[in-house]
């Protein structure tokens, strides 16, 4: 009888770690440009919102602190009773939420016809959409203002609004056709089956779906509408929307005027992305979390 022999210790067996290494290592330097770039954007804000919110005196000292020292409503409310801003606040909202009306209503069936059918002409028609946004704004409202003046519209918000339509058409057309040729057509198709008739499928299905998208559109529009300035410097005089009316003031505006100016010109857009928000991570994916 032999004596059993026992199997020698296999050797572990070596873990290669580097890939992720890598990986952590490239996740941590997209999260730092990430901060980076929030930093970028945010501090020059959060020094117009201190500055806006700081006294006369705390305003004249340097260097400036970082937290405010001498808090202050008196800038701001200065400038909020300034002649023209709550006018020219009310006037951007009402210009912002009509182009951004105007520009749905006429981009959306645009950028679905795009979408779902085929033409003769169809790409150079996106390609002369592009051409539109190539031209400089006062070459559109030099030859858009004499037409106002015949018509009776000029120094009107509606004025601003149809330049503004415009000038973000082009967007939201691009936007849109990309959004309606992601959404399925046998989604539509089968809602058509079901009963629906076409506006029926693209009320109850493709627009649910294209909501995100359209979010996205509606972003830019207002976001353009709301910082555009020299158009609506020239078609409008007694009517004009708030970065007009600061501008046409700030050469002889005090440096807290200016401040408290730029304060009120970026809340709304940065309340109007907070909103919409939603919509763009449900289109990014959760990824940007």
């Amino acid at each position: 009888m032999t004596a059993p022999t026992s199997t020698p210790p296999r050797a572990a067996v070596p873990v290669d770690y580097a890939p992720l290494r890598a990986h952590r290592r490239n996740r941590a330097l997209i999260q730092v440009g990430c901060v980076l770039i929030s930093l970028f954007m945010a501090v020059p804000i959060y020094l117009i919102a201190v500055a806006s919110f700081s006294t006369r005196e705390g305003l004249n000292q340097f260097p400036q602190p970082l937290w405010p020292k001498n808090f202050g409503t008196e800038t701001m409310a200065t400038f909020l009773q300034s002649t023209g801003i709550v006018g020219g606040l009310i006037n951007s909202l009402y210009v912002g939420v009509g182009t951004l009306a105007f520009s749905s209503l006429i981009g959306a069936p645009a950028g679905y016809a795009i979408a779902r059918f085929a033409f003769r002409g169809k790409d150079p028609y996106q390609l002369f959409l592009l051409f539109t946004r190539a031209l400089p704004i006062v070459v559109l409202s030099v030859p858009l203002a004499g037409i106002f003046l015949q018509v009776g519209i000029y120094d009107s918000p509606l004025a601003v609004i149809l330049l503004h339509t415009a000038l973000a058409l082009p967007t939201t057309i691009l936007i849109t056709s990309s959004v309606f040729l992601a959404v399925p057509v046998d989604a539509e198709e089968a809602a058509r089956i079901f009963g629906c008739t076409p506006v029926g499928a693209f009320v109850r299905v493709v627009l649910p779906l294209a909501l995100p998208g359209m979010a996205a559109a509606s972003i830019f529009t207002f976001v353009m509408s709301w910082n555009e300035v020299l158009g609506a410097t020239i078609l409008t005089f007694s009517q004009r929307t708030l970065p007009a009316q600061v501008l046409s003031s700030l050469s002889d505006s005090p440096l807290a005027f200016r401040f408290a100016g730029g304060l009120v010109l970026v809340i709304p857009a940065l309340i109007f992305i907070a909103l919409m928000r939603k919509y763009l991570l449900n289109m990014w994916g959760t990824t940007i979390r």
